[in-house]
């Protein structure tokens, strides 16, 4: 039988939810009426998006609701699990009871699956991308940083191999990884080499000593003198030259492609120098810029990137989900061209 995260998982402001705090306007109005009025019809209300996605937040939005309605133990939840795949208008939910129990969490609850299946279908296409190799989760810095525990969580679910704060792996046990800062090279004035072995020195052995190596634009330069520094201890070197620099090393190169950036040339340039001194057991982290679709083509030509660290873009778009009645008092009742849609792939919350 399949697992569920259990709604104690989550860090839900629950008394803020169930005031309405985070709650649209109306769905507040639509229980202060129904109540007033003592109408409390049994609705069944029916969940939804229009693109081919892999589904998260189910645990979160089904969390919401047995924590936050006012009376949740006479909800039924029927509910697809995170990781399921899923296809345009495909029904991933159906919530049954007393609108005015529930009517407060919908902009909640929607808000968790869009989010997080956002991110899961990304992660998965970038995933799919690399072809097998390791694709760490780095874009954790571009938003706000109470969402990084369910955006590491539908990483994971998306097939994620690491995450880089302790909170993204908070929900399914993974520890942070990362490498080396700009910061860092910088209070070692510069020196990436000295930098590096600050890291080696203090940081726990059992850490991969990665070193950035783009800091001088010189990146064969930068990873031959650390490769030289640290030897067998240097498990790899992380290039991330910014999209608006030409590194050195592939100035005499250019004409046939885009040179900015960690372009394939870079890449190839670095691993046939680190090989050529004998350091070929270092490996290749690439990271700025990249999207499923460059490392489609980084894969295509067999450019030798051991490992993707992915930031940005994997919070690209959105995938919209939506809530309509359907059912009303057990007969059909909806909005034109929302009607009930039974999916035999759900399954009954306990």
């Amino acid at each position: 039988m399949r697992q569920r995260l259990t709604p104690d998982s989550f860090a839900l402001p629950v008394e803020a939810i169930k005031q309405g705090y985070y709650s649209d306007s109306y769905f507040l109005r639509t229980s202060e009426i129904l109540n007033k009025d003592n109408h409390h019809p049994r609705v069944l209300m029916q969940i939804f998006q229009r693109q081919s996605a892999v589904l998260c937040g189910m645990d979160e939005a089904i969390a919401v609701l047995k924590k936050c309605a006012h009376q949740p133990e006479e909800l039924t939840i029927h509910a697809l699990y995170d990781g399921d795949p899923i296809d345009p208008w495909e029904t991933v939910m159906t919530i049954e009871g007393d609108l005015a129990n529930f009517s407060h969490l919908e902009t909640v609850y929607l808000g968790v699956i869009s989010r997080q299946t956002k991110i899961a279908t990304n992660v998965q296409r970038v995933v799919k991308a690399a072809n097998g190799k390791p694709v760490l989760f780095f874009p954790s810095r571009f938003d706000h940083y109470s969402v990084q525990a369910s955006d590491g969580y539908a990483a994971h679910i998306g097939g994620i191999y690491g995450v880089s704060t302790p909170a993204n792996g908070s929900l399914w046990g993974a520890p942070a990884l990362g490498t080396i800062p700009h910061a860092l090279i910088a209070a070692y004035e510069g020196n990436t080499v000295a930098a590096t072995n600050a890291f080696d020195k203090y940081i726990d052995p059992s850490i991969n000593r990665v070193a950035l190596v783009d800091f001088d634009n010189d990146c064969v330069s930068t990873a031959l003198a650390v490769a030289k520094e640290l030897g067998d201890k240097l498990s790899a070197v992380r290039l991330d030259t910014a999209d608006n620099l030409v590194d050195v090393s592939v100035i005499p190169q250019m004409g046939h492609f885009k040179p900015t950036g960690v372009c394939h040339q870079l890449v190839t340039n670095v691993r046939e120098a680190l090989d050529r001194e004998g350091f070929g057991h270092v490996g290749i982290m690439v990271s700025g810029g990249f999207t499923a679709e460059k490392i489609t083509q980084f894969e295509a030509l067999n450019i030798p990137v051991d490992v993707y660290a992915v930031g940005s873009s994997l919070f690209n778009d959105n995938i919209n989900f939506t809530a309509d009645i359907v059912m009303v008092n057990g007969q059909p009742c909806s909005k034109v061209g929302r009607s009930y849609r039974p999916n035999p792939r759900l399954a009954l919350v306990k």
